[in-house]
């Protein structure tokens, strides 16, 4: 199943993979076509009622695929304001093939006289809560028929990701819906079917800019909506906390802080003003600091761990022994992460691990990305926490699903890289679920290491990937 976010995301991914939105318009019009005709015989009367999205658009190819039947096309609003160019144009080639359309500009004249069958594509899996006028009274007129209705992937007023109305729904007898099945359709009594519209499988496995449509900022938020993120790092290392820091600032964290040893503070601090250090007296992480740092990620949404740590025996214990107390969200990485396997910890990690890391973790060890893909998803299952294995495909699981990268480029080997992973997957983990967190960071950290590439060539720096993480995640299209 798929809910309705994932499949808008999916969709974006497939066009980015080269399946144009107008080419899955004409197989999901077809899907619907073949849906009409098993519910009535040719020369039955179809009246098609469409909103002014592409849901109104799969409706409009359908029409076509209908030359059969006597079809009445009545679109809800103004053609000037139909929503999409390739919903605009699949109506203009109604018109110019001289169908029988009708612009309902009033919910009032919206006339269904007594069709077989009615198809309802008002609106589609994006469009949740209480339905509005004009689309509400269309939908009472399609429920004071006597028509089979046809609902488009979705019955429009109804939820389909819960099932669930919120005041007036269209009450379909059939529901065609697109590639996956929708959770909330199972609690309908209406006959679903499942159509293959030609989204290849990698549009779901790969990342993509679709994936982006986990993030928004709404013009009505406030500081701590988007994140407050804890670094705990350095010590033998004080720039891979720094850029750790920095790139959960630029991946949109509200406010990041540094737990780090005082005698790295200022380092630390000289990179950037807008981190907020609260160090801890020594030169390294040890048991006895771990008052002060629990205290801290207690009021965190989610923590770093590891960057720049090192590995000294008294550090790892420190770790060790802060995971075992510890219930929040937290990437791990670096050194940090070889603690992981044998820690007895109630958290919700991300681990971001590159292939040397995770076989020191006990994990698999495979060359083709294929192979490593079903290796790690049966390593995060055992371990039960999400990995984020690093390399020139990153693979992302949990044990339940699973997840491809394939942005990134060889001169992000270069030091310091996997620290701005690290941190950006941080500011993500605090808003969005650990698989989610880890692809939108591998896709994120990968293409800005490309953007900077393709401008300066290889010999990159850690730091050239931070101001390119805001454009990669809240930018335009891929470049």
């Amino acid at each position: 199943m798929i809910t309705a976010e994932r499949m808008a995301a999916v969709d974006e991914n497939a066009a980015a993979l080269g399946v144009p939105r107008k080419q899955l318009m004409e197989s999901s019009g077809n899907a619907v076509a073949r849906a009409v005709r098993g519910a009535a015989d040719p020369g039955a009367a179809v009246a098609l009622v469409c909103g002014r999205g592409n849901n109104g658009g799969d409706a409009f190819v359908a029409a076509r695929f209908l030359d059969d039947y006597d079809v009445t096309v009545h679109l809800l609003g103004r053609p000037e304001t139909i929503g999409t160019d390739i919903a605009r144009e699949n109506w203009g080639a109604l018109t110019a093939a001289d169908f029988d359309t009708r612009v309902v500009s009033d919910s009032r004249d919206l006339a269904l006289d007594d069709p077989d069958v009615v198809v309802d594509a008002l609106l589609g899996t994006g469009v949740t809560g209480a339905l509005r006028q004009p689309e509400r009274a269309a939908a009472e007129a399609i429920n004071g028929t006597a028509a089979t209705v046809v609902a488009v992937d979705v019955p429009s007023g109804v939820d389909a990701d819960t099932g669930e109305a919120a005041g007036v729904a269209v009450d379909a007898d059939r529901v065609v819906t697109f590639h996956d099945a929708k959770p909330g359709l199972d609690a309908l009594d209406a006959a679903v079917t499942v159509a293959d519209i030609g989204i290849p499988e990698a549009a779901e496995l790969f990342t993509g800019p679709g994936d982006r449509r986990l993030l928004s900022r709404p013009a009505d938020t406030h500081k701590g909506d988007f994140g407050e993120v804890l670094v705990v790092g350095g010590g033998p290392y004080t720039g891979a906390p720094a850029l750790a820091a920095q790139a959960a600032m630029r991946t949109g964290a509200d406010l990041v802080r540094v737990a780090c040893p005082r005698a790295v503070a200022d380092g630390v601090q000289g990179f950037e003003e807008g981190l907020i250090l609260r160090p801890f007296d020594g030169d390294r992480l040890r048991i006895d600091h771990l008052d002060h740092v629990h205290e801290l990620a207690a009021t965190h949404d989610a923590v770093v761990l590891g960057p720049g740590l090192g590995d000294h025996e008294a550090t790892l214990a420190a770790v060790r022994d802060f995971l075992a107390d510890f219930d929040g969200r937290a990437v791990v990485d670096a050194d940090a992460l070889g603690v992981v396997p044998d820690a007895d910890t109630d958290a919700t990690l991300l681990c971001t691990p590159h292939g040397g890391e995770l076989r020191g973790m006990g994990g698999p060890s495979a060359d083709d990305w294929r192979d490593r893909l079903d290796a790690v998803a049966d390593f995060a299952a055992d371990l039960g926490h999400t990995l984020l294995v690093k390399g020139a495909y990153d693979v992302i699981a949990d044990g339940e699903r699973a997840r491809v990268n394939r942005t990134g480029n060889p001169g992000m080997t270069v030091g310091g890289t996997g620290d701005v992973l690290a941190g950006a997957a941080g500011a993500l983990l605090a808003t969005q679920d650990p698989v989610d967190a880890g692809a939108l960071a591998a896709y994120a950290n990968g293409l800005a290491g490309d953007r900077v590439v393709d401008r300066q060539g290889y010999g990159l720096l850690a730091s050239d990937l931070l101001p390119e993480l805001p454009r990669t995640l809240w930018g335009g299209a891929d470049e």
